[in-house]
């Protein structure tokens, strides 16, 4: 049975000569693997460039049981406009696919979080400044959608936050994934941000990585299998 869905490409690589096996996040299915059958040429249905990580695309796919998709269509659906030129935006967009793809490796249809995922790089791509907390808000607030948003009921100064059970208490919890009350008054104000007002919350290079960090963990603890990021080091790095 054919399915037309659009996507989010993770991830790609060549398979032989003219094939290219593709790993996406779809609307209709979730998470989902597909061979494709591409050219470089215009004449080519499908071209390479369709399937860099973060294209948003239409695609038609032969659903199976077993073994991987084969993508019959696809086109773009939405061109960035500055992601894939921009400097500081590239390494950032680098990031979170592969961020999203660890954090959703066995993600069925879930159309509000694909959603949020795709407004937000639409975000991002028509962004001309003050982008350097957008990872940071991102991850937050994609953990309302796989369903580990930190609870603040009963939060109070002084409160410690313990990372297991996503929740703030009175007095530090007995293991070590926790933070202290100064970093855990730094996770009310995360979860405050969003993009229209992340650019008034300034924090140095530091303090960014280290809430980085932060989140990095916080999702090793909640998603299983959650593998390590390669490219944590390169967005540490673009931001002042």
């Amino acid at each position: 049975m054919l399915i037309k869905t659009k996507a989010i490409v993770l991830h790609s690589f060549r398979y032989g000569e003219s094939k290219i096996i593709v790993d996406m996040l779809t609307e209709e299915l979730g998470r989902t693997a597909c061979i494709a059958t591409a050219g470089k040429s215009a004449r080519g249905g499908m071209k390479r460039q369709y399937f860099q990580p973060l294209t948003i695309i239409e695609a038609v796919a032969e659903t199976r049981r077993q073994g991987l998709m084969p993508l019959k269509e696809a086109r773009v659906a939405a061109a960035y406009a500055s992601i894939p030129f921009d400097p500081v935006k590239l390494p950032v967009a680098l990031f979170l696919a592969e961020f999203i793809g660890n954090a959703t490796r066995k993600a069925t249809a879930d159309k509000p979080a694909f959603a949020y995922i795709e407004n937000s790089l639409r975000w991002l791509d028509a962004s001309r400044s003050g982008t350097a907390n957008f990872h940071i808000v991102f991850m937050m607030r994609m953990t309302r959608f796989l369903g580990f948003h930190p609870n603040t009921d009963g939060y109070e100064e002084g409160c410690w936050f313990d990372l297991r059970s996503a929740c703030f208490r009175p007095t530090a919890p007995l293991h070590n994934d926790r933070l202290a009350p100064d970093e855990a008054r730094k996770v009310v104000l995360m979860l405050r941000m969003n993009f229209a007002t992340m650019h008034l919350f300034k924090m140095t290079r530091a303090e960014r990585n280290r809430m980085t960090d932060i989140i990095i963990r916080y999702y090793e603890l909640h998603v299983p299998d959650f593998k390590e990021m390669k490219s944590l080091d390169v967005v540490k790095e673009v931001f002042d």
